[in-house]
């Protein structure tokens, strides 16, 4: 069940708190129900943050080494930051993200997003199949954010390749070989952005500049684009896959008109992109009546507490379905949160009538993963 929450996450018996021993033999506190989570996630004192980022495989010396050449470092900045420097770091990304500027590109992506479709639609009209991963939705949020944030001037396939081995790398069951390989390319783009931090403007620059003012770990701002170039366009990628072929299935949620911030809600509520997220007890406390040791890890199942709130069944502007968990709760709710909702509005709005006729050749297939589901491909005909 730990990597592989998705094909579990119907199964009515699982109780709300239990234990799970992984590959590893490290045991996990499984938690289910909405409510604790939510009180687990409100209360970052009891139950830190610091083992987000943490790797789940257990990486031995070799691999170490293999970072170490590269000058990989990982300083607390965001989702795995406890520190009195975590507000004010996430207030420079919060302004990058702000929902207005948000909102300011929204004409920019209903365009692109349009050219896209009409190019699809094109090909599915003449009989071909497309794979509306690789062909539509990979590299979107990634050239939205590169509009926001300014990103390394790399090629989309590079980052791309970078921020899906850092998934597998750090949340994946992987053996020492296939470690070696993740960790060659996660270390050899990171040495690429320790090079671009230095000179670069915008968030980075501003990022770099609190880090000075505020004698933070000069890796600071290097640690945090890391992570926005994971969370910040990765999950987003997948959550739009896994919401289209959600919808080729639930055809009534797109029957005209229909309301798609409800939709996407109800997308984000029931195939959230991250399935569950971590926390570590910081002392030996309870969670309801369990006992549970200092230090022990908890695996808090996101997408199972979805199903408690509202039910199995995809009916949209359902009452109380968005209280959803796919943003997490509390001080480390995702900063790009309203970034992501009008990615999929933009999306789903335009890509109704192609989802409509699609039939699905192949659907998405995921790997073994702690908290992501990284889709190969998902391809449709007419």
């Amino acid at each position: 069940m730990l990597f592989r929450t998705w094909d579990n996450v119907t199964n009515p018996e699982f109780p709300e708190v239990s234990e799970v021993v992984d590959h590893a033999g490290v045991t996990h506190t499984v938690v289910t129900s909405h409510t604790l989570i939510k009180r687990i996630l409100a209360d970052p004192v009891r139950f830190c943050p610091d083992n987000a980022l943490d790797a789940v495989t257990p990486m031995p010396v070799s691999v170490l080494r293999v970072l170490a050449r590269h000058g990989f470092r990982l300083p607390a900045t965001l989702a795995n930051n406890g520190t009195q420097s975590h507000p004010a770091i996430r207030e420079v990304t919060f302004r990058a993200l702000h929902p207005a500027r948000v909102e300011s590109i929204r004409p920019w992506l209903e365009d692109l997003v349009a050219e896209r479709i009409d190019r699809l639609t094109k090909r599915l009209d003449t009989g071909e199949t497309v794979d509306l991963y690789a062909d539509f939705t990979a590299d979107l949020p990634l050239l939205v954010l590169a509009r926001l944030i300014g990103l390394p001037d790399a090629e989309a396939a590079a980052v791309k390749e970078f921020s899906q081995a850092a998934l597998e790398l750090f949340w994946a069951p992987v053996d020492e070989p296939r470690q070696l390989a993740l960790a060659d390319i996660v270390g050899r783009f990171h040495a690429s952005l320790r090079a671009f931090v230095k000179t670069a403007g915008g968030t980075v620059g501003e990022l770099r500049e609190h880090t000075s003012a505020h004698g933070l770990h000069p890796d600071t701002p290097i640690a945090a684009l890391f992570f926005l170039l994971v969370a910040g366009q990765e999950t987003t990628s997948q959550f739009l896959t896994l919401l289209m072929h959600r919808l080729t299935v639930e055809r009534h949620a797109l029957t005209a008109p229909f309301n798609v911030d409800d939709v996407v809600e109800e997308g984000l509520r029931l195939v959230p992109p991250i399935p569950t997220w971590r926390r570590v007890a910081a002392d030996q406390t309870k969670i309801s009546d369990y006992l549970v040791p200092k230090g022990r890890s908890l695996v808090l199942w996101l997408a199972r507490a979805g199903l408690e709130i509202a039910g199995p069944g995809f009916v949209p502007g359902t009452r109380g379905s968005r209280r959803h968990l796919a943003f997490g709760a509390g001080a480390h709710r995702c900063v790009g949160a309203q970034l992501a909702r009008m990615e999929a509005a933009v999306v789903i709005s335009l890509a109704a009538p192609l989802l409509q006729k699609a039939q699905v050749i192949r659907p998405p297939w995921f790997p073994d993963n702690l908290s992501f589901r990284m889709p190969d491909s998902f391809v449709v005909s007419f």
